[in-house]
This record gives structure tokens, sequence and C-alpha cells, in this order.
């Protein structure tokens, strides 16, 4: 079967828009209306007349582009496209934990669940996660989820004391310093990139820390020719797309791990035939209730508003 063929036709015939996060496989990011990180992708779906949106990406991705287009039918290709970092702050949890502090304002990284959202006083993005910090009184105590390497990276740089909940990407996990730093001997002239879910010691190194947005634009304005991506690896098919004369090399994890942890394997399980079939069947959709759009869109449109 022609996929590119049948999904043109269906995404047509249904009015539908197909968003892709950067980490998908290269084939989902080309047959794309929007290739982007998860909030841009959401707030595109919401400026189309598009009935459907299709998000291939992971399941918290899909519930943020349901919270901000309520009356559209947003559909994700495989429903068991999790996230571990979103899996490492459990709702009933981490309402537990709120509870001990209930002079703390929450401020909660976007991935993460719709539940989780909804228990927060605003959401970040990695972008503009310390503007967000920031934007508070200096005595105002606050808890961030639920990553705590983005966590310790916005507290560096904001100069706040900020209470973290104990979650992390096994991606982001993964990269090995010294790994990295054999990887330099071979790429000498190579600039480190980096997202900030990265360990801090791999932040250390790294010319540059950044969303996977802000890696795409660093990577178009240097000079350099050679770059080591501390990220999933499916942004590197962007960035060779628009750099094709650049030499782009996946950050290693370490050499005892014997694993392809570059790699997100929730993002790697959709694929062009989940993608067609889900256009197909108008399945999996997602669901949220009334009442937890409206709890988790209100933490949501207060970082719209400052942004």
């Amino acid at each position: 079967m022609n996929f590119i063929k049948e999904i043109n036709q269906l995404r047509k015939d249904k009015n539908a828009v197909i968003l892709a996060h950067y980490y998908q496989i290269p084939e989902i990011q080309d047959i794309a209306d929007f290739v982007g990180d998860s909030l841009d992708l959401s707030k595109k779906a919401s400026s189309t007349d598009a009935d459907i949106i299709v998000f291939a990406g992971v399941h918290f991705m899909a519930e943020t582009a349901k919270i901000l287009n309520p009356g559209k039918k947003v559909l994700l290709p495989d429903l068991e496209a999790g996230c571990s970092l979103a899996d490492s702050c459990p709702a009933e949890d981490f309402g537990t934990f709120k509870a001990l502090y209930p002079d703390h304002k929450v401020v909660s990284y976007i991935n993460c669940t719709a539940e989780v959202k909804a228990l927060s006083d605003i959401i970040c993005t990695s972008s503009n996660a310390i503007s967000i910090v920031k934007s508070f009184p200096k005595d105002q105590p606050l808890i961030f989820a639920p990553d705590k390497n983005l966590g310790r990276f916005v507290a560096k740089e904001s100069g706040r004391d900020l209470l973290l909940w104990d979650g992390a990407c096994i991606v982001h996990e993964s990269f090995s310093m010294d790994e990295i730093l054999k990887l330099v001997k071979k790429f000498p002239q190579a600039k480190i990139i980096a997202h900030p879910e990265s360990k801090q010691d791999v932040l250390n190194i790294a010319h540059f820390v950044g969303s996977t947005s802000k890696l795409l634009a660093f990577v178009r304005e240097s000079n350099a020719p050679e770059f080591i991506v501390a990220t999933e690896t499916g942004i590197l098919h962007q960035m060779k797309k628009e750099n094709p004369t650049k030499v782009f090399v996946a950050a290693p994890v370490d050499a005892k791990d014997n694993c392809s942890c570059q790699e997100c394997p929730y993002m790697k399980m959709n694929t062009m035939e989940k993608l067609y079939l889900c256009l197909k069947d108008e399945s999996p959709e997602i669901q949220l209730s009334d009442q937890l759009i409206k709890e988790a869109h209100s933490p949501i449109e207060k970082m719209l508003a400052l942004s």
C-alpha cells in the first residue's frame, strides 16, 4: 500500500491536520502539515480550520492539543505512545507531594499528564521555563515538576531555589559525559549542543543548551561544521534537511548500557501504517472530561499570557 497517497487523500477528505514532533521517524515528519515541539504544534492546530487533529507524538502532547482545541477530534496513531517523563509523575502521588507544601506554587513542565497540569499553577516549556520561574516574586516558594534535570538547569539560570519533583526522561538521562568527550576526539571541530532535560554533567560541557526549537536555530546560525547532539535522534532529520553541508552526530550513551537509548521507544511507536489507520478509522481518539480540560487549560493559559 502507498501510505503517502492514502494518507494525503484521507487528510483531504476528512479535513484533518497532521502534526509531527521533531522526534518522530523521518517519514512521518515529511508528511506532516507541521513539524515542531509539543506546544507550538498544538497552537498551530488551533490556527487551522481542521476538524481532526492527528498528533504524531506521545500521549501528553495529544492531550495538550485536546485541551487547547476542545471542539476538535484529536487522534494519536498509537494510544500506547506514552512518555517516561510524564509517567515518572503520577497525578495521585504528585497531589500528595503538593499537599505537603501548601505555601508553594507549582510550575510544571508541559511534559506531564493533563491531570498534573490541572494540579499546577502555571505550565512552562523548556524555552520559557526560566522566564516563567522568574515571573514569581523572589519570596514565593516554588515546586518544579516533573523533570529534575530541567529544574536544576532553571534553578541555576534563574537564581531561584526550586523544590524539585524527582522525575526524568530515559533518553536524556542516558547521555554520557565521558563518552561524549571521547567522541570529541573524532570530531574536534564539533559543537556540543544539549537539551536541558540532560544531566548536569552533560550540560556543563555543552557549548549550547536549549529546547528543540532553540537547538535547531543555533545550528542554523552557527558557522561550526560539526555538531554532537544530546537529545533524541529524531531531531537530526530536520537538522540535516536544513543544513545539508554540516555533520551531525548523536551524543553517545554509556558504553556498558549496550542500548540504543538515544531513541525514545515511545516516540518511535508511531508508524506510517498506524498514521494511515488512525485517519481511516478516526481512532484512537483522545478523550478528556470537560472539567479536566477546564482545569488543565487554566495554567496553560497563564503561561501563554506571560509569554
